[in-house]
C-alpha cells in the first residue's frame, strides 16, 4: 500500500531556467532546489512527496477515548480525529483498521497497516522496531480499583491480583517494579482493557493498571463513578506517539509537520477539548 515515490521536480526547473534565460521575471520567482517550503498548491514538498492511495491506520477499537466503537456503532475518539485531520492536511484518505494489539508491530512491518495510532506509548523497546513521530499527549500508568476494595497505595497491591491488558505499555510498567509486583498474588492479562476492567468489576481481580487517559474517561463515563477509585501514586509517566517503520521517514516527517500545523491553527486544541475538555496536546 505504499508506494513513497522521489520527488523528481528539480531536473523539470533547470529546464525551465535555462529556457527564460537572464529575464528579470524568473528571477523573482527562483528558488534554490532544496528549498521544500511551499508547493504552488499550498502543500508542503514533504507531503506532495509521499504518494500513497490511502493510509491505512491500526487501531484497538476499544481504548476510549482514544479510538473506540461509540453508541451508535461508529469508530470514534480522539485519535481519530487527529488522524482524520492530519489526513487532509497531507491530502491523503485515511482508512482505519481494528487489529489485535499484541501484534501491532508485526502489522506494521509486514505491510498490513500503514501507521500504529490509538494511544500508542513511546518505549525503548518500541523505538527497536519502529519508528515513532513526535510525542503528542502526555499520559500515566495508574492503578484502579473498586472504591470498597480498601487498597489506597501501591503498597495496598500486596497479596492482591491486579490486571492490565497484554502486550501494553501497562505490562511494561509492571514488569519495571519488580519488587512491587513480586508483591502481587497474580497479575492475569486480557486482551482488551475493557475485559480487564470487567474482570474487576466481577470480584475476580482486585486492580487494574492502565493509562490515565482511558481510565478517566471510561470512569467518568460509568453510571456511578464514585464506585471506583484511581490511585494518587503512578507507575510511571509516558508519551503517546504514531508509529511508522523504520524506512518511512518521509511519512514520519510529514505528520510531525502536519502536528504543528494543527495546533498553529487551532484545530489540535479544538479536538482536545471535544474529548478531554482542556487543550491537553503537547
Amino acid at each position: 500500500m505504499k508506494k513513497i515515490s522521489a520527488v523528481l521536480w528539480t531536473a523539470a526547473a533547470a529546464m525551465m531556467l535555462t529556457a527564460c534565460g537572464g529575464n528579470a521575471d524568473s528571477a523573482q520567482t527562483d528558488a534554490p532546489a532544496s528549498d521544500t517550503s511551499q508547493q504552488a498548491d499550498g502543500q508542503d514538498t514533504q507531503a506532495a512527496a509521499l504518494d500513497y492511495d490511502k493510509l491505512i491506520i491500526g487501531v484497538d477499537d476499544t481504548f476510549a477515548p482514544m479510538g473506540f466503537i461509540d453508541e451508535n456503532g461508529d469508530l470514534a475518539g480522539f485519535d481519530i480525529d487527529m488522524a482524520n485531520a492530519v489526513g487532509e492536511k497531507l491530502g491523503i484518505p485515511v482508512e482505519f483498521q481494528t487489529i489485535e494489539w499484541t501484534m501491532k508491530e508485526q502489522e506494521l512491518n509486514q505491510g498490513n497497516i500503514d501507521l500504529i495510532w490509538n494511544g500508542y506509548s513511546i518505549t525503548d523497546e518500541r523505538k527497536e522496531e519502529v519508528l515513532f513521530t513526535n510525542p503528542y499527549l502526555d499520559n500515566e500508568q495508574v492503578v484502579v480499583t473498586m472504591a470498597d476494595s480498601g487498597i489506597e497505595t501501591l503498597d495496598d497491591l500486596a497479596g492482591k491480583v491486579v490486571a492490565a491488558q497484554e502486550n501494553s505499555s501497562a505490562v511494561d510498567a509492571i514488569d519495571a517494579h519488580p519488587d512491587l509486583a513480586a508483591t502481587f498474588a497474580d497479575r492475569p492479562e486480557f486482551a482488551t482493557n475493557d475485559m480487564a476492567i470487567m474482570d474487576m468489576e466481577a470480584g475476580r481481580s482486585d486492580a487494574v493498571i492502565a493509562d490515565s487517559v482511558l481510565l478517566n474517561y471510561v470512569i467518568s463515563h460509568k453510571d456511578d463513578p464514585s464506585q471506583y477509585r484511581i490511585l494518587d501514586e503512578n507507575l510511571g509517566t509516558e508519551e503517546y506517539g504514531v508509529g511508522c517503520r523504520k524506512e518511512d521517514t518521509a511519512l514520519c516527517d510529514a505528520i510531525n509537520q502536519a502536528f504543528d500545523e494543527l495546533k498553529a491553527d487551532g484545530t489540535a486544541a479544538e479536538i482536545s477539548e471535544k474529548w478531554f475538555g482542556e487543550d491537553i496536546v503537547k
